[in-house]
């Protein structure tokens, strides 16, 4: 009974296992007194304490812990004592541990591991197998609560005499627990590249061995890794659904933690409220169980009612003061300044500047391993008080140097995603700079901030893959569930199963290409010089929001100039609103009065957002050619369908940075040709004979030629690509948009495997233009996947396309390219013929 109730246990299944030790404990107490009797009663009331402290509080677990104590006192042989004794201080630690009080779970997990220790040079005959897993364990436990005290060095030490102990005594079964304790020391020194990579390591041992409940224990202290990266919003859904399996399962204290993180992930995207919400019911539970952490939930909660308060009080200071001191006193230092520093932030907001100036002068300087997201908020504090003592300049220094923090955190980091995820910690640096710059009137001061703040994804010069087969076999595993997913779909078969493994092998993909692609020197920001010099006749159009409020700052003949152009929510509206009719109107044989109404619409729409963003700019543009790098929803502007930009050379940049990196590339030769013909497109058959005419030497890949590997393989080194074939953008999992290829879609995610990019892609497919777009106008899509990895241009639309027309848009597309025109020249004439029909945008390099 005892052995079962054991299992349970250890597979942190509580409600099972107290039911069967309490029944183990029952009939122990009616077998005959022994050592035996003695010894099982002992096991039994430290497992059943461990228990009790996950399902019902520490106190009921310590009184447990005391009585086994005491059974064990009774046992003659010492050496058995000192084990069971360790192996309740270690069931005790864990629970103090589990409070918040990671200090004196230090203490508890110590008494054990010195006298082992010692033994093992004095009586090496008396150890056996189960003291050095009990030691092995022990030093992993303390190894977890070192880190969470910042305390690197002594739980590398421990990690690494764990590692000693597993080769000499064979314990194979410690390594993923101390691959994890690693994750957590990285972690807690501030080294994320690190603690990511050995946290999927732990993972993938533990989903092999399926031990799912330490694996959902892992996957919580992964979740924290990536929120201080930055990538709330996949962690807000990963959460979500841990909470569904946690609430029916009823374990309140990894309940807790995972509200307190989903609370934390909320107020990273700005969602107060729900942040609020998880934070409070996090606050509860723990408080409950007398577990210290509540007070990490409080400071969540707090900093998300200040938020949203418009009046600070005295009792809100005071409540961040009050929380820095319980925090202090708990020993989590930085939690203790980042209270600190929202105290002084708010009595800088109520005009107090001189209390808050005091606060930040009691705060200590940063220590290495302070997390990057209060490193953030401290610099914005600074930079908001030197703003209303009226010092402009050091407010900007202030964002300066925080943003350039963020950089030295981001270059460690590899895969676009997590790059791109980065840019929310610098939200409300990047947004106080770029006012303060406006305000200054100074138009080329103003194009400066922009590009050190916009699209740093695009800043980075790519490097040579690292062969990850665990990755590729991954994306193969999500290529297989998706062509099953169809077909269950087209028998009628539930498809609720099948969607779920989609979900889970596409995150695991992505967790893996964080380190499958890596990242070369960061290519310095453009300078308006460099820009003009490239430019030549052409002009740039580089548009920002700033409180509310759309700006333009124009490159034209030599000069910058700055435009405000109104309300910001107008246009990014109607840019949405023009997104929607052109899908609307994009199938091939919509009946003539559904064209008429849709058609009306769009060039409602199309006039609108012309008259609010290029006719203010007239002046300033004349009749050029343009680069435009855009913002939030403008992405998916084809700007030819505007009346004023109709039949005119338009090229799309996410910053001049990028631009000028793609235009300065090689330019582009025609001696390799690629043509491909995707599944199901109803004029891909004519639309490929007529290319094939133009480019006699093309390689030509259709039918069952045209699979996702012969794609990948023949678009390496290729100087032009055409590819006819469906295409999806994923908003929720950019990476994962795709093209349909005979055997599968070809994702995103498997563009980082090409050694020499492809020069000009035109992408004759629906919606690949579109991106999804992070705070810092961070754009990441399939097209934007292979502008990041080197392709100079990519011809794409942001919208769907109707077969029909998007094989004439590129017939003559083609034609005026083969003709010698450049790209952007192409696409306009291509475009020009039927705008709301054929919705392309020229991406990268015109």
């Amino acid at each position: 009974m005892y052995q079962k109730g054991w299992a349970e246990q250890a597979r942190y299944r509580f409600p099972p296992g107290i039911r069967l030790l309490k029944r183990a404990l029952v009939h122990a107490d009616r077998a005959p007194d022994s050592p035996e009797r003695t010894e099982l009663r002992a096991r039994i009331l430290y497992t059943l304490g461990r228990c009790l402290a996950e399902t019902s509080g520490s106190d009921v677990a310590i009184e447990l812990f005391d009585r086994a104590r005491q059974e064990i006192e009774l046992l003659d042989d010492p050496w058995l004592r000192v084990l069971l004794k360790g192996n309740t201080d270690y069931c005790h630690g864990g629970m103090i541990m589990r409070m918040g009080q990671p200090e004196q779970a230090v203490q508890w997990f110590s008494r054990f591991i010195d006298f082992t220790e010692n033994a093992l040079l004095t009586s090496p005959d008396r150890i056996d197998r189960q003291w050095v897993q009990r030691l092995a364990t022990s030093l992993t436990a303390r190894a977890f609560s070192n880190a969470a005290i910042r305390r690197r060095e002594l739980a590398i030490a421990d990690l690494e005499r764990v590692a000693v102990l597993s080769r000499e005594y064979n314990l194979d079964d410690l390594y993923p627990y101390t691959v994890a304790a690693l994750a957590n020391t990285h972690k807690q020194s501030g080294d994320l590249v690190e603690a990511l990579r050995h946290y999927e390591e732990a993972e993938r041992i533990f989903r092999v061995t399926e031990q799912h409940s330490v694996l959902a224990g892992v996957q919580l202290l992964h979740a924290e890794a990536m929120l201080m990266v930055g990538v709330s919003d996949d962690v807000g859904r990963m959460l979500d659904e841990a909470l569904l399996v946690l609430r029916k399962d009823k374990v309140n204290q990894d309940i807790a933690e995972v509200e307190m993180y989903r609370a934390s992930a909320a107020l990273l995207d700005d969602q107060f409220d729900l942040a609020r919400r998880m934070a409070k019911a996090s606050m509860r539970k723990l408080e409950k169980r007398g577990s210290t952490w509540w007070m990490m939930a409080a400071l969540i909660e707090l900093w998300a009612h200040a938020m949203q308060v418009k009046r600070v009080t005295n009792a809100l200071v005071q409540k961040a003061l009050t929380l820095s001191e319980q925090l202090a006193d708990n020993h989590l230092l930085d939690e203790a300044s980042l209270a600190k520093v929202l105290a002084a932030r708010l009595e800088i907001r109520r005009g107090r500047l001189s209390d808050g100036e005091e606060l930040l002068r009691q705060l200590p300087g940063p220590r290495a391993v302070t997390p990057l997201d209060q490193r953030m908020q401290r610099r914005l504090v600074l930079a908001e008080l030197a703003l209303r003592k009226g010092d402009r300049r050091t407010a900007l220094q202030h964002a300066r140097k925080g943003l350039d923090e963020l950089g030295l955190v981001r270059d460690q980091l590899g895969g676009l995603e997590l790059v791109s995820a980065t840019a929310v910690h610098g939200r409300e640096l990047r947004d106080l700079a770029i006012r303060l710059a406006l305000e200054s009137h100074n138009a080329r001061h103003v194009f400066v901030w922009i590009e050190r703040t916009r699209a740093q994804t695009y800043r980075y010069e790519p490097l040579e893959l690292v062969e990850n087969p665990e990755l590729a076999e991954r994306i193969a595993e999500v290529r297989g569930l998706g062509r099953e997913l169809m077909r269950a779909g087209l028998d009628g078969r539930p498809t609720t199963k099948l969607r779920a493994e989609i979900v889970r092998a596409q995150r695991e993909a992505n967790r893996l290409g964080w380190h499958a692609q890596r990242w070369g020197r960061t290519r310095p920001v453009a300078t308006v010089s460099e820009v003009f010099a490239e430019l030549g006749d052409r002009a740039m159009v580089s548009f920002v929001v700033s409180n509310g409020e759309m700006v333009a700052v124009v490159l034209a003949g030599g000069r910058v100039r700055m435009v405000r152009l109104g309300i910001a929510e107008d246009a990014l509206e109607g840019a949405q609103k023009l997104h929607f009719d052109l899908n609307a109107l994009a199938p091939d044989h919509l009946p003539p009065p559904l064209v008429q109404v849709i058609g009306a619409s769009a060039r409602k729409q199309a006039d609108a957002l012309d008259s609010l963003l290029i006719k203010p700019l007239v002046g300033l543009i004349g009749e050029r050619e343009l680069v435009m790098v855009p913002t939030g929803s403008l992405y998916a502007v084809p700007w030819g369908v505007l009346p004023s930009l109709h039949g005119r050379p338009v090229t799309t940049a996410p910053s001049a940075t990028a631009w000028l990196a793609a235009t300065q590339s090689a330019e582009p030769k025609t001696d390799r040709v690629l043509l491909v013909k995707g599944p199901g497109l109803q004029f891909a058959d004519g639309e490929l004979d007529r290319l094939g005419a133009q480019h006699a030497e093309a390689t030509v890949l259709a039918g069952d030629q045209a699979t996702a590997g012969e794609v990948l393989a023949r678009l390496d080194g290729a100087d032009l690509v055409h590819v006819a074939a469906h295409g999806e953008h994923e908003n929720e999992n950019a990476l994962f948009s795709r093209l349909e290829l005979f055997d599968g879609p070809l994702f995103a995610h498997e563009l980082g495997r090409l050694r020499k990019p492809p020069a000009h892609v035109v992408l004759s497919a629906c919606s690949l233009a579109l991106n999804r777009i992070r705070p810092g106008d961070e754009a990441l899509g399939f097209a934007g996947a292979m502008l990041a990895g080197g392709t100079r241009t990519v011809v794409a639309a942001a919208s769907k396309v109707g077969d029909e027309a998007s094989a004439a848009a590129m017939a003559d597309y083609h034609r005026a390219l083969v003709a010698g025109a450049a790209p952007a020249v192409a696409l306009a004439e291509a475009m020009a013929k039927d705008p709301f029909r054929r919705p392309f945008l020229c991406l990268g390099s015109g």
